[in-house]
């Protein structure tokens, strides 16, 4: 078999259970659905409460869609090769004669395609319950947008797979520490261009930052308060997308090959 054809079947067949295990609970889907609203409602009441400006409920809308991004790309991507070695998975990832980046988007595709019903219902029902009002002047840019966030932000998903595989059990640490912050820093529930400018710039090395400021004025126009010029920011995303995706080759091959010099790569509780 050749090798397109097999890595294209490595990245079908690891995206596949995460795609399928979406269905099979449907409780799960109503879980996924409603809970993650009462979080966004806290916030939009209180914004109400202060009279804040209409636009600022979109903003905790769009947000709060993202904020299932980023838990995906935490817990079920960054932490996902320690847990294959906690269950005694990861000796047949190693074995297996396809590339191990193969197995990384698989993970990412199937992440993506998870994530989405959620993402999306959240949107369409924080719209219909709060009356958002969103300008899609530009959807082709909105789209690319978007995108681009979602392929950088997993492609950073791929790189802290190895990472946290190599720190170990300190993984659980640094993913407890990149959850909550993250949430300020980014700017999930309002423009990340009122933490000042240098601290925006700062977190902008995340791709969700970026993303969401660009959405954000995509969808509700100049008086967004954006941190950064769209397209400005449209490029800035495409480099961390392919900056990421070879970092994470990078520190995939070095973590293969500290493996083999100390031979303890799937030994639990390391």
């Amino acid at each position: 078999m050749t090798d397109w054809r097999l890595n294209g079947r490595a990245i079908i067949g690891r995206a596949y259970p995460r795609v399928l295990g979406v269905m099979r609970e449907p409780s799960w889907i109503l879980f996924d659905i409603f809970l993650p609203l009462l979080g966004i409602a806290a916030y939009i009441f209180y914004y109400r409460a202060m009279n804040a400006p209409e636009m600022y409920t979109g903003f905790i809308v769009i947000g709060g869609a993202m904020t299932a991004y980023w838990m995906n790309v935490l817990w079920s991507m960054a932490t996902q090769f320690y847990w294959e070695k906690e269950v005694g998975n990861l000796q047949l990832y190693m074995l297996a004669p396809m590339s191990r980046m193969s197995v990384l988007a698989g993970m990412a595709l199937g992440g993506m395609l998870m994530t989405t019903i959620r993402a999306v219902s959240t949107v369409l029902l924080g719209v219909f319950l709060f009356n958002v009002q969103l300008t899609l002047a530009q959807p082709l840019e909105l789209a690319l947008v978007f995108s681009l966030t979602l392929i950088a932000l997993y492609g950073m998903g791929m790189m802290f797979s190895s990472l946290f595989l190599m720190w170990g059990r300190s993984a659980m640490q640094m993913t407890s520490l990149l959850q909550e912050p993250i949430y300020l820093v980014s700017g999930f529930y309002f423009p990340v261009k009122a933490l000042g400018y240098w601290v925006a710039l700062g977190a902008s090395i995340l791709p969700i930052t970026l993303g969401l400021d660009g959405m954000r004025q995509l969808l509700f126009g100049v008086s967004s308060n954006g941190f950064l010029p769209v397209d400005l920011e449209i490029i800035i995303l495409a480099v961390l997308a392919v900056a990421f995706f070879f970092l994470a080759r990078h520190f995939l091959e070095y973590m293969e090959n500290m493996g083999k010099r100390e031979g303890r790569l799937t030994l639990r509780w390391q």
